[in-house]
Order: structure tokens, then C-alpha cells, then sequence
């Protein structure tokens, strides 16, 4: 029986590409020994493309894979920009589409989209390069209320994130923020307990399902930021702990925010749970799939293994547009 060709997309151009190896990598083993023939698609951090450990270009994938398992995670990656590449040269691939990518890999655009609808989520102002800082400091003094949480506007795995009490941390968190990003958004600090949430699309096309929730168990000022996630030893997050009813009304936000959006496939959602319910964080189009992603800890919960999601996700880019 001819195995179905897979190219497993990973690496990228921007701070993520580390942890896309490792997503990456985790796919391609998941993948050995059963139906599908792996090919390891590399795109290094200077856009060079590999197939196999041969260069090659976006034009002469189809020629190798009849599929595309986008593991990259980030710029490029997750921004709609290799979603369209592979469009032009009608390649199916996983995860969301151009438009939906795009408006989630962008922070502020993307709470303005979820704001429309109703959905709670932080108060913020974006802040440029080049913009003085004087004024930066006193126009977020006057409009968000201290602490201050900034990060980068684009990028995710909590790359260039801080916390900042004081003008002075504030100088220092916009600049952290501004070295990965043209752009930084600034945010007030939501006090409450920090969840987050996978959503997966049904086999059947008639919508979606929430995976388990999981809760950061991390001291109030503490964030979840990337050495938490992926360097720290002792991984913060276990189960969630929350009624029935605020479980109800998590997944309720989450699947509405997945359906809003676009998402397709797959995808995962933070929030801070407050005493006025939930407030949406960010959306991740393309969260990690490494052996401490928070998706994978939240699936596992339902007893599903990487294999299992893989070969499901896999099903869906083929036969769900």
C-alpha cells in the first residue's frame, strides 16, 4: 500500500525556532513505524528550505509530500505568510488559514477582534520603535493602570515578556519587548488565576470541542514566561481548578473565540479567570507540541497521545478545507 507523504514543516525565521525543531522533531518520530512516509522540511533561521537535508524551494515541495504538517511556530510560520506559500502551490496543509493566522499572530488586532464580540479581554495601547520615551511613559500612565505586563506585539512561547511596577521597569520592558518585535503592546496586569484552553476541530465538520483545561500554578506577579516553559525543570501546570460552572464558561468562550476567528484544526487559548469570568489573553494558531506544550499535558488529560493527534490532524487537513 502506497504511504500517504508528509512533510513535516519546522524551524522558521524568528525567536521560536528552537522550540519549532523540537515540535518538529517530536512529529517525525511520532510518525515512524506506522502509514506515512516522513519528510523532515527544515527552514533555517536565513530562509533557506530543505527537504531531507537537500535544499530546495517552496515550488518543488509537491513533487515530495502530498501533505504538510506545519510544526513552525511564529514569524513566518504562524503569521499567514507559509500558509500562503503553500496555497499558491496548492499543497493542503495543518492549522489555520492566510486570514486567521495573521489576525492572531497580531495581539492587539486580535483582542479587537474578540473585543467585538464580547469577550473580555486586557486593556492595552501599542507602542513603535522610535517613539520617545518620555511620551511612551506618560500616555501609558494616563491610559492602563500599573502593573503593566508588556510584551511583543507578534511572536508567542512568551518570548520578550515582562512585568513592570515602576517607570523605570517599564523602560526596560518596552525595550526587551521592542528587540523582538517593530511593535510591543502594553497591558494591564488581570489579577486571577492563569488557564488556558486547546480547541480541536470535530471529525465531522460540525464544529469544535474543548480539550481540558489547564491552570500556570505560579505565585500572583509571576508570569508564565518562556525559561517557565521550556527551561525551568519543575513545570508550573497541572489541572485546572474550577467548578463546573466557570469550566462551562470557559470552553463557551473559547469555542465562540475559535469560531469568530477562523481558527481551523487545532489551536489554544489563554486566559486569566476572573471573579467576573473569563478574559481572554491571546490565541495561539499553532501552539507547541514539544513534551512540556501545554496542549499536549491538556490532551493527554482526555488519554490521547502525539501519534493519535497527529494522525487525527493529519485527517482533518485532508479532508476538512
Amino acid at each position: 500500500m502506497t504511504k500517504l507523504r508528509v512533510g513535516v514543516m519546522r524551524g522558521g525565521l524568528g525567536p521560536e525556532y528552537h522550540v519549532s525543531l523540537r515540535t518538529g522533531g517530536n512529529v517525525l518520530a511520532a510518525l515512524v513505524g506506522n502509514k506515512y512516509e516522513a519528510h523532515d522540511i527544515l527552514i533555517t533561521n536565513v530562509g533557506e528550505w530543505h527537504i531531507d537535508g537537500v535544499p530546495t524551494t517552496p515550488s518543488k515541495l509537491s513533487q515530495h509530500v502530498d501533505v504538510v504538517f506545519n510544526a513552525l511556530h511564529g514569524e513566518f510560520g504562524e503569521d499567514g505568510k507559509v500558509q500562503k506559500i503553500l496555497e499558491i502551490f496548492n499543497i493542503p496543509y495543518t492549522g489555520s488559514t492566510v486570514l486567521p493566522s495573521a489576525i492572531g499572530m497580531n495581539k492587539d488586532l486580535a483582542k479587537k477582534y474578540f473585543s467585538a464580540i464580547g469577550i473580555k479581554v486586557p486593556h492595552g495601547i501599542v507602542v513603535a520603535r522610535g517613539e520617545e520615551v518620555g511620551e511612551v511613559i506618560t500616555r501609558v500612565g494616563n491610559e492602563v493602570r500599573a502593573p503593566w505586563v508588556v510584551k511583543p506585539l507578534t511572536g508567542g512561547s512568551s518570548v520578550g515578556i515582562s512585568l513592570a511596577n515602576d517607570s523605570r521597569e517599564l523602560v526596560s520592558a518596552i525595550e526587551g519587548a521592542l528587540a523582538y518585535s517593530e511593535k510591543a503592546i502594553i497591558e494591564e496586569y488581570v489579577r486571577g488565576r492563569e488557564v488556558t484552553v486547546g480547541v480541536v476541530d470535530s471529525s465531522d465538520g460540525l464544529g469544535s470541542y474543548a480539550t481540558p483545561p489547564l491552570e500556570v500554578l505560579l505565585p500572583e506577579g509571576k508570569l508564565f514566561d518562556y525559561d517557565q516553559k521550556y527551561k525551568n525543570l519543575i513545570h508550573p501546570v497541572g489541572p485546572a481548578r474550577m467548578s463546573s460552572v466557570e469550566r462551562r464558561a470557559l470552553e463557551e468562550v473559547a469555542l465562540r473565540a475559535h469560531v469568530h476567528l477562523g481558527a481551523r484544526h487545532y489551536a489554544r487559548y489563554d486566559f486569566i479567570m476572573t471573579d467576573d469570568g473569563p478574559c481572554l489573553l491571546e490565541v495561539n494558531t499553532l501552539p507547541g507540541l514539544t513534551n512540556t506544550s501545554l496542549l499536549m499535558k491538556s490532551l493527554s488529560l482526555n488519554g490521547l497521545t502525539l501519534p493519535e493527534f497527529i494522525d487525527y490532524v493529519l485527517t482533518l487537513a485532508l479532508t476538512k478545507k
